[in-house]
């Protein structure tokens, strides 16, 4: 199937969700790639906010803990309920363990997106950790209904990655991807380059999102799915923007969406 994007014109979401009028261009740090100041700047912020977060997880984690395991206990004791207010207490307490783990879950969640560790950036083809991941992430696809596809550039100048970190970030589209097509699609990866940038574009042919969805989904915290953490997306823009890069999105409603990554290349 052809890219569903091909002649459609979208806005494309910016950090504060506004699009530009008529005659403006779009201002994102993708044109300023080369200026090591942001990627300084930024890890300056997820540093503080590591430290933030560390304390924090501290202070949940060990009154979580001792309430999962008097939990556990508190199970095992009424395993072999007899009475119907015993079956009720092990009902309340499996709801109430199930509880402590979503919990557990969602600071994990948090950890992630908030401790960007320091990249161990090096020079790295883009075209072989995408295809990595999509022959990782291909045997789950297909169990969805799901086809892969690729168009790399084969003439791709290097990137200064994180390969294994970048990996998270990518994942993270391939999995928002996979939930917008629920009865199965199609999933386009494909490079190109761009100037001085190198770009990688991650299309489904899934339910799309509305204007109003695509200006908050790099929000932390907010998620249209029921059950979802809402720090998927913000933690691939804190990576994507810690390579220097820049990340947008396009969706048409019952089309499909795309994300697009701009990263600084590597002068030939």
């Amino acid at each position: 199937m052809a890219d569903p994007f091909a002649g459609t014109t979208l806005a494309t979401s910016t950090e504060s969700g506004d699009a530009p009028s008529a005659g403006e261009s779009w201002e994102t740090p993708a044109s300023k790639a080369h200026e090591p100041e942001i990627a300084r700047r930024l890890r300056a912020q997820n540093a503080r906010l590591s430290q933030l977060a560390g304390g924090l997880a501290h202070e949940i984690r060990n009154p979580l803990s001792t309430l999962s395991l008097n939990l556990d206990l508190l199970a095992e004791d009424f395993q072999e309920a007899e009475t119907p207010r015993e079956r009720r207490a092990g009902q309340r307490i499996a709801r109430l363990k199930h509880e402590t783990r979503r919990l557990h879950d969602i600071l994990e969640n948090f950890l992630r997106f908030a401790r960007l560790q320091d990249l161990r950036l090096e020079a790295a083809n883009l075209n072989v950790v995408v295809e990595e991941l999509c022959d990782f992430y291909e045997p789950q696809a297909s169990t969805r209904g799901i086809v892969v596809r690729t168009h790399f550039d084969p003439e791709l100048p290097l990137v200064p990655l994180d390969s294994n970190i970048f990996k998270q970030a990518v994942l993270n589209l391939m999995l928002n991807a996979e939930h917008a097509m629920p009865e199965g699609g199609e999933l386009i990866m494909t490079t190109r380059r761009d100037g001085d940038s190198v770009v990688l574009e991650v299309i489904d042919t899934g339910v799309g999102m509305s204007d109003d969805v695509r200006t908050k989904i790099f929000d932390p915290f907010y998620s249209t799915r029921k059950g979802g953490s809402g720090l998927g997306l913000p933690t691939t823009r804190n990576i994507v923007e810690g390579h220097g890069g820049a990340i947008e999105a396009q969706s048409v409603p019952n089309k499909g969406s795309r994300f697009t990554i701009r990263l600084p290349s590597i002068a030939d």
